[in-house]
């Protein structure tokens, strides 16, 4: 891999090259290339307009309020469809990994294509094929390129390569739905995500700059406590940042004595999961708390909550059969999103996994139907609505309903915008198993943030499977503690109690665990101090660790 004279590193021959050797049976290469143009010149009209919509925020909420859905579906597969095409011909190694399982390259057309490509994920096509051979003609170019780091939650950080044009188009996703979410009035926003390599912070700076006036301070409590006593009360904040981070970030600025009834703050979070509990806490000072969904693997601001996602979230959480006809079994509440299907195809697998293929043509390393390993599935806006009219509930008013309502009252309402919608589970394996029961990090956000006993003085928390001493393995659950208890408190007898009864009445594969084999489910509690046991490397970590295996 060495840098050419065009100034762009270089890889295998591009692709078209790979092609023409590949192509055997199927459409000749010329037919085959010319439904290919003739796709890309149809929809030529219709990139321009998506990049005229994009131009204002105005524009960008007329079309997504007034195009019918089944349009913009339609068109969102359509595009999608030349992208997967575009990515078969002209990425190396994606032509290879297609070779590899039985696709003939040279028979597909740019119509019906998605249906019949394999997925992809890191280990089958990440971990096989190099960054260049991945890049668009097996070349990157130099002038506008960027790379971003994973976290590493998966044990192991991963670079992705983004080009100038991609970055903009999620840039301008972010703004927009943060003038959805947060209204027209200008923010002082600060921005608490990690920032460096990693994809989320300093490409959120760059987003949110459209919304007003940002520090990008990362996650630092004293920076962010010295910024909002330097500004005063006077203006709009938004707080950016890690749920668990900011949630540390109110408690700490209390014991510093900030008044934060003095001030309008908003928080805008994201970068892994969030319960309702948990966003409870934090609208007791907030006066809003949106989230967003992305992956480093494909791309931040894939999708983002609204006043119509957290209502839905909102009033499952409430009535449970509404949740179950809205998201079926799962006894996780799960997170709810609005995407835009003209940027992000999604589809849902046999396994209930989420899969993305970005339908762009700006993407320098193109994602076809790749895997996260998201568990979760797709609503249409007119799939949500007819649910909920079956209980008496309208999607167009569903905010102002008491059981959407925060602590402190009614949330903002926003009148919906027609897009799909999106609702994500979690990662399929981000779980313990002990004697067939499955056990979830939400199970024990969910209850922690919901007893502001165990909230104000629980730091993190983390599960793994241990063993009792006669070797019987049992849920293990290290508690981190803000600050130091006495030891054998009467405090961590109680908390641990109301841990395992709450856990029962929450998690159904627990209850039924514990009523065959009791000896084996009651947990193994761990109490640590700050930054000590599973916990001590997490103030080098940009997420904490939840699990251990």
């Amino acid at each position: 891999m060495a840098p050419s004279k065009e100034g762009t590193i270089e890889g295998t021959p591009p692709a078209p090259q790979v092609a023409e050797r590949g192509i055997r049976h199927g459409l000749p290469h010329g037919l085959a290339l010319l439904l290919g143009t003739s796709r890309q010149i149809w929809l030529r009209p219709l990139d321009w307009s998506i990049r005229v919509f994009g131009l204002r925020y105005g524009w960008i909420r007329a079309l997504f309020e007034y195009c019918p859905p089944a349009v913009l579906a339609m068109a969102g597969r359509m595009r999608a469809e030349r992208a997967a095409w575009r990515a078969a011909r002209r990425v190396p190694g994606y032509h290879r990994y297609l070779g590899e399982r039985g696709v003939d390259v040279g028979s597909l057309v740019p119509a019906a294509i998605v249906d019949r490509l394999p997925e992809t994920d890191k280990r089958s096509y990440i971990d096989r094929y190099s960054l260049v051979e991945r890049c668009l003609d097996g070349r990157i170019p130099f002038r506008g390129t960027t790379i971003d780091e994973s976290s590493g939650s998966t044990g192991t950080p991963y670079n992705w390569i983004r080009s100038e044009r991609e970055r903009h188009h999620a840039h301008r996703m972010i703004s927009f739905f943060g003038r959805y979410c947060f209204g027209p009035e200008p923010l002082v926003i600060i921005n608490g995500f990690s920032m460096g390599a990693w994809a989320t912070g300093i490409n959120m700076s760059i987003a949110l700059n459209e919304n007003g006036v940002v520090k990008s301070t990362g996650p630092d409590i004293g920076k962010i406590l010295s910024t909002l006593r330097f500004l005063g009360p006077a203006y709009k904040f938004l707080i950016a940042g890690y749920p668990p981070f900011v949630k540390h970030l109110l408690d700490e600025g209390e014991r510093d004595g900030l008044d934060w009834s003095e001030f309008r703050i908003d928080s805008l979070v994201g970068g892994e999961g969030m319960t309702e509990e948990l966003r409870d806490a934090l609208l007791e000072r907030f006066d809003n708390v949106y989230s967003g969904y992305g992956a480093t693997d494909i791309e931040i601001g894939m999708a983002g909550e609204s006043a119509a996602s957290v209502a839905l979230r909102r009033i499952a959480r409430a009535r449970p059969e509404v949740r179950r006809a809205l998201f079926g079994d799962d006894p996780r509440l799960p997170m709810v999103f609005q995407y835009n299907p003209l940027f992000h195809y999604l589809e849902v697998n046999a396994q209930g996994e989420v899969l993305c293929t970005i339908s762009r043509l700006d993407v320098l390393a193109p994602r076809v139907r790749y895997n996260v390993h998201d568990g979760g599935g797709l609503l249409t806006y007119r799939q949500a609505d007819a649910v909920l009219h079956r209980f008496g509930l309208d999607l167009r008013t569903l905010g102002l309903e008491r059981d959407t309502w925060g602590p402190r009252g009614q949330l903002r309402w926003e009148s919906p915008i027609k897009l799909p919608f999106l609702f994500i589970n979690g990662r399929s394996d981000a779980t313990i198993s002990v004697m067939g029961a499955n056990l979830y990090p939400e199970d024990f956000e969910t209850i922690v943030y919901r007893h502001r006993e165990l909230s104000s003085r629980i730091h993190s928390f983390c599960l793994s499977v241990g063993a009792d001493a006669g070797g019987t393995a049992r849920p293990q659950v290290a508690l981190e503690l803000d600050r130091a208890e006495p030891d054998g408190s009467e405090w961590r007898l109680d908390a641990e109690r109301l841990i395992q009864t709450e856990l029962r009445a929450l998690n159904r594969d627990y209850a039924t665990a514990v009523d065959e084999f009791p000896a084996a489910m009651v947990p193994v509690f761990e109490w640590c101090e700050r930054g000590t046991g599973p916990f001590r490397d997490d103030e080098h970590r940009v997420k904490p660790r939840r699990l251990v295996r």
